[in-house]
């Protein structure tokens, strides 16, 4: 592509973590876009295995519901590859299942914790503790990776919102961690699921908001 197009790609409106105005030039169509989307999704699929598992052993929620955003993630961008290239209607149209997904998975989060508070264990707040640093510099990495491209159509802003959700809840998993061990008790893990369940739904709102935008617009030049 010309020198005008990468600065369009790449260019960023400071919006923070807001969902404000963005650059839906970009679909994803750039070598590099790829290779770094090929990158975190390796990286996702890991700390799935890893995450789950010492959830499980851990008994904590907010664990596994992280561990299960790790695996959504890993779908979600391999359809997002599939689809760079393809008319904005495609995208669009995948972006609208991405948004479902994540709307589902933050409802699943959410009544499955509340199903939680009348049947757990007190969690391992030093696996979690540890596990969560380790998914949290899993997610700082990926999210510095994909940071060039946070703004683009839905397709490519759900890959970045998506990332930036797993940073933002490994932190929340490590705040639960030392609320377990100050407490002696499951509330701090189960109000942190509660939350991340909400980040799930917003971010879904946000991603079906802007999907159902393009697909009603006619065309858009790339």
């Amino acid at each position: 592509m010309s020198e005008s197009h990468d600065h369009n790609d790449h260019s960023s409106n400071n919006n923070g973590l807001g969902c404000q105005h963005h650059n839906v030039n970009f679909d994803g169509a750039s070598s590099a876009y790829k290779s770094r989307l090929w990158l975190v999704i390796a990286i996702n699929a890991i700390m799935f295995i890893v995450e789950m598992t010492a959830g499980h052993q851990a008994n904590s929620r907010s664990l596994q519901a992280d561990a299960l955003d790790f695996l959504g993630d890993s779908l979600t961008y391999g359809i997002s590859l599939a689809v760079i290239g393809s008319s904005l209607k495609v995208r669009s149209s995948a972006a609208l299942f991405k948004g479902i997904s994540l709307f589902a998975m933050g409802i699943w989060v959410f009544v499955s914790t509340i199903w939680s508070i009348y049947f757990t264990q007190l969690p391992e707040a030093q696996t979690m503790g540890i596990i969560g640093f380790l998914a949290l510099l899993a997610n700082v990495a990926s999210v510095l990776i994909l940071v060039a491209y946070k703004d683009g159509d839905a397709n490519v802003r759900s890959v970045w919102l998506c990332s930036r959700n797993d940073a933002i809840g490994n932190v929340a998993v490590m705040i639960a961690a030392i609320g377990i061990w100050g407490t002696a008790t499951a509330w701090p893990d189960l109000i942190v699921a509660i939350i991340m369940a909400g980040l799930f739904i917003s971010s879904a709102y946000q991603i079906l908001r802007q999907a159902l935008a393009e697909n009603r617009r006619p065309k858009l030049t790339n």
